[in-house]
C-alpha cells in the first residue's frame, strides 16, 4: 500500500471525470484518499447559448460543485477547447500541476479516443507523470518529486477508438455502491444538456453515462462499473496500485 494517498484525475473538459472515473474516485475517497480533479480547459466551446467567458465561468463552477461532493479540489489548466496542444508551454503547465498535487495515482483520458483534445490530454498526462522528477525540467513554484505516479487510462467514449475498434481494458472496477454519487456529480454539469443535444444528438446525458456503466458492469456481473488500462511502459510503476487499494472491487481483464 502507498503511504501517500493522493489521486489526480486529468481530463480535457469539465464532466470528463464524471463520465469516466467519478465512481472509482468516490471509492478511493471512502478509503481516505485525497482527491483532485483537473481539466485542461474550462469548457469554453461546450455551448450553443453563451459566449466563451460566460460558459467558462459556468462550467468551471459546475466542475467545482461536482468535485466538492468528494471533498475534492478542482483545478483548471487554462487551455482552449479544441486547441489543446502537445507543446512545451502546455507540457510545463501540466507538469507543474502534477508537481503541485504530488499524486501517487493518476487517471487520465485514453490516447485513442474520438477527439484530439482527449488524445492530447492522455499524452500530456503521460509525459507529465514521466517528467515529474526530472530536475532540469523547470516549473517555478513546484518542485520535482519521485517516484513516477501510477497511471491509468479511462475508457474512451463508447469504449472504441477513432476507427470504431474496441479498446481493451486491464481493470474493471465495480462501482455499484457509488453510482448515486457518480450520477449526482455528472448532474452538476447542467449547462451541457443543450450542447450535447445540439452537437452530438444526445439527450438525457446522465442516462448515457449510466448505460455505459451498465455495459462495463455486465462484463463483471455487476450493475455498474468503470474500465481502465494501466500504463506499464518503462520507468512507470509495474505494481498495481488500483487493485491494491480497492481489492475485490477490481477485476483484472
Amino acid at each position: 500500500m502507498t503511504e501517500r494517498k493522493v489521486v489526480l484525475c486529468i481530463g480535457a473538459h469539465p464532466d470528463d471525470a464524471e463520465f469516466l472515473c467519478a465512481g472509482t474516485l468516490a471509492l478511493l475517497r471512502q478509503k481516505g484518499w485525497e482527491v483532485h480533479i483537473a481539466t485542461l480547459t474550462p469548457g469554453d466551446c461546450g455551448t450553443v447559448e453563451y459566449g466563451r467567458e460566460e460558459i467558462s465561468r459556468i462550467r468551471t463552477g459546475e466542475a467545482a460543485k461536482s468535485a466538492a461532493m468528494l471533498d475534492a479540489k478542482y483545478h483548471c489548466v487554462g487551455c482552449d477547447d479544441v486547441f489543446i496542444m502537445y507543446d512545451r508551454p502546455t507540457l510545463v503547465k501540466v507538469i507543474e500541476l502534477v508537481r503541485r498535487v504530488r499524486p501517487s495515482l493518476v487517471f487520465t483520458l485514453c490516447a485513442e479516443d474520438y477527439m484530439t483534445d482527449h488524445v492530447m490530454t492522455g499524452r500530456l498526462a503521460m509525459t507529465a507523470c514521466f517528467a515529474c522528477g526530472i530536475v532540469n525540467v523547470l516549473t517555478p513554484g513546484a518542485d520535482p518529486f519521485e517516484p513516477v505516479p501510477h497511471l491509468y487510462y479511462a475508457d474512451p467514449a463508447e469504449g472504441k477508438d477513432m476507427y470504431g475498434r474496441p479498446v481493451p481494458t486491464s481493470h474493471i472496477v465495480n462501482i455499484d455502491s457509488v453510482m448515486e454519487i457518480k450520477e449526482k456529480m455528472l448532474a452538476c454539469h447542467e449547462s451541457q444538456r443543450n450542447w450535447l443535444l445540439a452537437h452530438h444528438g444526445i439527450d438525457e446525458y446522465v442516462n448515457t453515462m449510466k448505460e455505459w456503466s451498465a455495459f462495463r458492469g455486465r462484463q463483471i456481473g455487476t450493475a455498474g462499473a468503470e474500465g481502465f488500462r494501466q500504463h506499464m511502459g518503462h520507468a512507470f510503476p509495474q505494481s498495481d496500485l488500483l487493485s491494491e487499494e480497492l481489492g475485490p472491487l477490481v477485476r483484472k481483464t
